[in-house]
């Protein structure tokens, strides 16, 4: 027989005797009824009847002296509480001496039963106060929330995230506040100890299920990337380590420590940071210290960096360009130096906005026309001088209105002059070219900066992207000239502004017009700046991506499976696998040729792979068909492939929830705290996951406890 905690039958009379559920399941049973008590119907008219000429009843009475008493209303009938049985008590002429008797001594079954009961109901009471404190406290951790409060006291109108979400669940839920009035005062399950050690316990599950998942896998740091058992590229966050010195020597100790004897060293296979000389060292950095103790895990100087780098080179590339990109922080300073300034910024662009839905220039839809500010351009964030050029030109009447409204209020003070000086420089042929100019050269990179921070992007689709930007690079240098001029040239007549003569002669910028040196404006806009930005770029690229040409990227670019394998190549494929010597045995090698032979023929007949982007799709395809265990050797080359680091986005994005997590007012966090916060937030996909009843026991394992689990099922629902 089945038994569902809602369907307690309340009547003891008509209860099903214990003996009749599952064995299994009879301990489950007899929890729900623990939990719900006695049933004593203090309201009931109990009925008289004759016994011995005289009419007796049931005395409501006795469910005061008696705790442990239930009452039938349907056979008028008592019953103990401690038994399950559907015969019951009703002759009440001796009803009270006899409910005595039934207690009897010490010894009797009647309090042996008793006692069991009470050291149940106390095991009871206590899973469910931890259960419910467990539930608060992933909550917290899963959203990133503060657990604590300043002022903790009885006192307190808020004594912290935990203690007024556990006080919540209380209020709603019978069960658990019953739990908890019940609970001794060592037991409350809220104290700052508890909290620490529920996230300690919620953490050390996390990281048990991420090393389970790793296992004897190779993978890359330093977030921990490896290829599961679905063929897919996964970033595991297995902690944050406090160091005191950023020597390379100094990070290698902690990161080893990190790994300790979890992961083994020398399933390395890769490794991506930034440019910083301690981290790519050729003789003492830390990459270098790491492939000391594993020879084959090879660097890869994080991509999204390299393609900022050239990002601020191309900032620089020409005199007018960097006096360009000299203006926009002021342009965005006037804007957002005050409360008022960005106001009246927003009040001007909805104006705007209404103008020309008005008019008919522009469309309503969902997603158009959000509100927005003027983002600050940054060198070390990603994307932010395009986002910057962008919020520029969409709210270009705007912040023309504005600067003249600044203008006009701060007559006599330097801000006049200023904002002034901005409008005329906004407002010059120059200074708008450059923006549609820069706008085109940097949306080229901003699409591979964008691609290079996915998380499932590979190191060939980075390298095929690389030369894709290169290629469109050249088409603009080639044939964008045209169509660029003619843009700015129609946002110059909108605008009413002045479009110069092309042919008309100029001094050269930099030179004295004494000396005479002139050029056209055509030779100053073409040469100058289009075409010597665009030059500045291309050869900034080759030089940050040198490494794209090193025999390791060129032989995993020939498992590209864009265009049918149109790169394939046997022997480059066997290099690799000799370049990756501990990953291949003698005899793999020579049998790893005739398998790239007939793995080529196979792929390119089956149609399930016709389609395939990238190697992390066909990585997925083949675990899919099941071809990882015909080809084994072919897929390990995948496996390589794909963990060898692009970009340090994931990185990036863990110092993001840092950020959330250690706030100004909680910044004495200690770090034992911080690292179990941190992973449970950051792995969030496998903390949902997790079995509570784990975490509860690992919590118990992790220090003495006074109260025991039961070993039943207890819904507090």
């Amino acid at each position: 027989m089945d038994f569902n905690p809602d369907d307690i039958i309340v009547d003891p009379a008509k209860r099903v005797p214990i003996d009749e559920y599952d064995n299994s399941i009879r301990d489950e049973v007899r929890c729900a009824y623990l939990l719900r008590g006695p049933t004593q119907p203090k309201d009931h008219e109990f009925p008289h009847k004759m016994q011995n000429g005289c009419p007796r009843s049931f005395q409501k009475a006795w469910f005061d002296r008696f705790d442990w008493l239930e009452y039938s209303v349907e056979k008028d009938a008592a019953f103990c509480f401690y038994f399950f049985t559907k015969t019951g008590y009703s002759n009440w002429r001796k009803g009270l001496e006899n409910l005595e008797k039934h207690v009897g001594g010490p010894n009797s079954s009647h309090n042996i039963a008793r006692g069991n009961y009470h050291g149940r109901e106390a095991e009871i009471h206590y899973k469910i106060r931890l259960s419910a404190s467990l539930s608060c406290a992933q909550y917290l951790l899963m959203q990133g929330e503060s657990f604590r409060a300043h002022d903790e006291s009885s006192t307190s109108m808020n004594k912290g995230n935990f203690e007024e979400l556990v006080e919540w669940y209380k209020n709603r839920n019978e069960k658990v506040k019953k739990a908890f009035d019940k609970a001794p005062l060592h037991c409350v399950m809220t104290s700052p100890r508890i909290q620490k050690d529920l996230a300690k316990a919620c953490a050390q599950e996390v990281t048990k299920v991420i090393l389970d998942e790793i296992g004897d896998k190779n993978f890359s740091v330093l977030i921990d990337e490896f290829v599961n058992n679905q063929g897919k590229v996964v970033g595991r966050f297995l902690g944050i380590k406090h160091i005191k010195s950023c020597a390379s020597a100094a990070l290698k100790e902690a990161l080893f420590d990190m790994l300790g004897s979890r992961l083994s060293v020398c399933k390395i296979r890769g490794q991506g940071y930034d440019g910083a000389s301690n981290m790519r060292g050729e003789f003492n950095g830390l990459q270098k210290l790491i492939r000391d103790e594993s020879p084959y895990a090879f660097y890869i100087h994080c991509f999204a960096h390299q393609l900022q780098l050239v990002v601020v080179t191309v900032a620089s590339s020409s005199r007018s360009v960097s006096d360009f990109f000299n203006q926009i922080p002021l342009i965005v300073n006037s804007m957002s130096s005050s409360c008022k300034r960005m106001d009246a910024l927003l009040a001007k662009q909805q104006d705007v906005l209404l103008q020309k839905l008005e008019s008919g220039n522009a469309t309503t839809g969902t997603g158009q026309h959000q509100e927005m500010s003027l983002a600050r351009p940054s060198n070390t964030r990603w994307g932010s001088h395009l986002k910057t050029l962008l919020r520029i030109y969409q709210m270009w009447e705007a912040v023309i209105e504005v600067l003249e409204i600044v203008s006009q209020d701060a007559s006599g003070t330097s801000n006049h002059g200023e904002a002034s000086g901005l409008i005329q420089k906004m407002e010059s042929f120059e200074f708008v070219f450059i923006m549609h100019f820069m706008i085109d050269l940097l949306g080229v990179t901003n699409e591979l900066s964008l691609a290079l921070q996915r998380s499932d992007q590979d190191i060939v689709e980075a390298m095929g992207l690389l030369e894709d930007v290169k290629m469109r690079l050249q088409d603009m240098r080639d044939n964008g000239w045209t169509p660029l001029f003619q843009r700015v040239k129609s946002f110059c007549e909108t605008n009413a502004i002045t479009v110069p003569d092309m042919e008309e002669l100029i001094p050269v910028r930099g030179k004295s017009a004494r000396k005479k040196h002139t050029v056209t404006h055509f030779h100053y806009y073409h040469v100058e700046i289009f075409i010597a930005a665009i030059d500045a770029i291309t050869s900034e690229m080759n030089h940050q991506f040198n490494e794209c040409s090193s025999e390791l990227l060129v032989c995993m670019s020939c498992l590209d499976p864009r265009n049918s394998f149109s790169k394939f190549d046997v022997d480059k494929l066997v290099r690799l696998a000799e370049i990756y010597a501990d990953d291949f045995t003698m005899a793999d090698r020579l049998l790893l040729r005739n398998q790239l032979q007939t793995f080529i023929l196979n792929i390119r007949r089956s149609v399930e792979f016709h389609g395939c982007g990238d190697v992390a799709k066909l990585a997925e395809k083949m675990v899919e068909t099941r071809k990882n265990r015909t080809f084994p050797l072919v897929y390990r080359l995948i496996e390589l492939t794909l963990i060898l680091p692009v970009a340090t986005a994931s990185v990036e994005r863990i110092f993001s929830a840092m950020n959330i997590i250690k706030t100004d007012l909680r910044n004495r966090v200690s770090d034992e705290w911080f690292n179990d916060l941190m992973i449970c937030y950051t792995e969030r996909e496998i903390f949902r996951s997790l079995d509570d009843r784990m975490i509860m026991e690992r919590f118990q394992a992790m220090n003495k406890r006074r109260m025991a689990l039961p070993t039943t099922r207890i819904t507090t629902t």
